[in-house]
């Protein structure tokens, strides 16, 4: 995990045979350790080799004008590349060809917010089911995808809980990357066929999700691993940075204001943590009003390791064995478990869980409501969500937006037994009449 800089170079190339040349990825100035604060070149390494804390991308970023760099913002694509000047990206990424990802709809709910007792106007959902793959994966997999060409590797990888498993298979055969990914071994049935149809390699791993992490990290330091550019670990400092669109999209989306209070699901926690530094962001560069926000995580009661450390004041996240229906979010020892908890003490937030049946009731409530069919952690969010309402420590008064992060039809078997057909009835009026239909 030598600290190491790569120029960029045609697929052909051995990532390790130009260390030390310089790389373009706009803005990123270097990598940076969120824990002593070392700084190191830009390349495909995740931990300090100092005190082994995770690296983050630091930057140049364009202070000075708000309004200029505002309107440069507004002028471009419709797709998460519009904040090009703002993240880890060459200035010509919307010229390559990549899935695109992002500035999906940001829902005002306010059928939802009737169900909940929040007042009207002030309950939105960010619905990022309706990116290419059907989650929010496709800004993370976009991001390290530029950072894997630039590093010059020829193999796309991830250890997934599903729906990173298909984001990445699709980036890589737009990009014309070769794609191995690697699964818990019992995934939900829809997402294994979502990330097999693209046509890359799909590997199951006898055990759990932190036991498909293990074996891709023994993968990266094996020779075998030579030429692979997993998003979710040795470009993980790159892939991080894409979930801070999704701050950025909502605050446009509001008019340029942040939110009063988020709810995020946590899965490693790398969402919420980048979320956070995209609103700090946006602050920084004058592009919204400082203003005090709350950030509030959520969790399945079956994988709960930071709930449970929050509710406890606990500082250190205790691993837990995953045994939900949300299995993208089960991550047993979640990488971002700590920094979580100092961003919800920050912001004066915090960290719930919900059972399995609140989030199918959730899921259910979302779809009955607006329309929208979340997968098992959009249930989590709008269950927690309910749930802090009704603990008085979400205030109904003020503007919350609640993620959803994927598609219901990824996730079908949560809700299958309970959501059938109401009838089945011979094909007359008088049998439509009989099954008390007619009313």
């Amino acid at each position: 995990m030598s600290a190491q800089t790569v120029e960029s170079r045609t697929s052909t190339e051995n990532p390790s045979d130009s260390a030390g040349t310089s790389v373009d990825l706009g803005p990123a100035s270097g990598l940076s350790c969120r824990e002593c604060g070392q700084r190191f070149e830009l390349g495909p390494i995740f931990a300090c080799e100092l005190c082994f804390g995770p690296l983050e991308v630091a930057y140049d970023l364009p202070l000075g004008d708000p309004e200029a760099l505002r309107k440069q913002i507004e002028a471009g694509p419709e797709n998460i590349w519009r904040y090009a000047p703002l993240l880890p990206v060459p200035a010509d990424v919307a010229d390559k060809p990549n899935l695109n990802p992002g500035f999906t709809k940001l829902v005002k709910a306010e059928n939802l917010a009737r169900e909940l007792g929040v007042e009207p106007g002030k309950l939105f959902v960010k619905d990022d089911s309706g990116n290419p793959t059907h989650s929010f994966k496709d800004r993370v997999v976009a991001q390290a995808l530029e950072a894997a060409r630039a590093f010059g590797f020829t193999t796309l990888s991830c250890s997934s809980t599903g729906n990173l498993a298909g984001a990445v298979g699709a980036a890589a055969a737009r990009a014309g990357f070769r794609s191995c990914v690697f699964i818990p071994h019992d995934l939900e049935q829809g997402k294994v066929v979502m990330a097999a149809v693209y046509g890359g390699e799909l590997v199951g791993i006898e055990g759990n999700y932190d036991d498909v992490n293990r074996f891709c990290s023994e993968l990266i330091g094996d020779p075998l691993g030579e030429g692979w550019g997993f998003v979710n670990v040795n470009l993980r400092p790159y892939y991080g940075e894409g979930s801070k669109t999704l701050a950025y999209e909502i605050c446009e989306q509001l008019g340029w204001r942040l939110p009063d209070q988020l709810v995020i699901p946590i899965a490693s926690g790398s969402q919420l943590t980048k979320i956070d530094k995209g609103l700090q962001e946006l602050i920084k560069l004058g592009l919204v009003e400082d203003k005090p926000y709350k950030i509030f995580g959520a969790q399945a009661e079956g994988c709960s390791p930071v709930s449970t450390a929050f509710k406890a004041g606990h500082d250190v996240v205790r691993p837990q064995k995953p045994d939900t229906i949300a299995k993208s979010l089960a991550i047993g020892n979640p990488a971002d478990g700590p920094y979580v908890l100092d961003i919800a003490r920050r912001t004066g937030g915090a960290v719930e869980d919900v059972n399995d049946e609140q989030i199918v009731d959730a899921i259910k409530l979302l779809a009955r409501t607006e329309g929208i069919f979340a997968e098992t952690a959009g249930g989590v969010t709008v269950g927690v969500t309910k749930k802090l309402i009704e603990a008085g420590l979400l205030d109904p008064t003020l503007t919350t937006v609640v993620l959803n992060t994927g598609d219901g039809l990824k996730t079908l078997d949560a809700v299958a037994a309970t959501s059938q057909a109401t009838a089945t009835i011979r094909p007359s009026l008088d049998a439509f009449r009989d099954a008390g239909l007619a009313r």
